[in-house]
């Protein structure tokens, strides 16, 4: 068998071993239109629906009448109505703190009475070791000039216990046990005794 003749390669031809360029299948994005967001439509707010009371035109605090003074039931009448407190509210709040108010203002009233009471019994003209005796003059010119109206509002109030109240109603009996005092509008006597004095009409 003839040898097979193997046909070499032209002259100044190599084979390339470089592998073919791949080709460049990336593009470039297109430029993509920014996304509209739609507008909100406008949208008007609204109040809460309450059914919360208001306050009245007037409130009505008789529970409270006679237990809390006027000026301080009206200050908390301006109070309440700026809170806008509703007749009920305002009322229970008042009920409630009523007792405690009241209570303070005895204690400060026995307190106000004991001051005057200490002050009596040391008081140089009228107190000390004859207060007692003192004090039978004093009421016997309350008893004279004075009503049973003026008596029980003296005791109720403690006004009675007043110092300077004693003092006037002590000079008072003094003048009239000494018979020295002339009734209001009576001039003296020509006499000048103590018994025209106190009875001016004694002949």
């Amino acid at each position: 068998m003839p040898d097979e003749v193997i046909a070499a390669p032209a002259t100044g031809t190599q084979p390339s071993t470089a592998a073919p360029a791949a080709a460049d299948t990336t593009t470039a994005p297109a430029s993509a239109a920014p996304a509209t967001v739609p507008a909100a439509a406008p949208t008007t707010a609204e109040a809460p629906q309450t059914n919360a009371p208001t306050a009245p035109e007037a409130y009505d605090f008789k529970s409270a009448e006679g237990k809390v003074q006027p000026a301080v039931l009206a200050k908390f009448e301006g109070i309440a109505r700026e809170l806008g407190l509703s007749q009920e509210a305002a009322v229970k709040l008042i009920d409630s703190v009523s007792p405690a108010m009241q209570e303070a203002a005895n204690a400060q009233r026995q307190h106000t009475i004991a001051a005057w009471e200490n002050a009596a019994k040391a008081d140089p003209e009228f107190g000390g070791d004859k207060l007692g005796e003192n004090m039978a003059t004093a009421k016997k010119a309350l008893d004279k000039f004075g009503s049973p109206e003026l008596t029980k509002m003296l005791n109720d109030t403690g006004l009675g216990n007043h110092p300077e109240l004693i003092r006037a109603f002590f000079r008072a009996g003094q003048q009239i046990s000494s018979g020295s005092f002339v009734p209001s509008g009576q001039g003296q006597s020509k006499s000048g005794d103590a018994g025209s004095k106190l009875y001016p009409t004694m002949k």
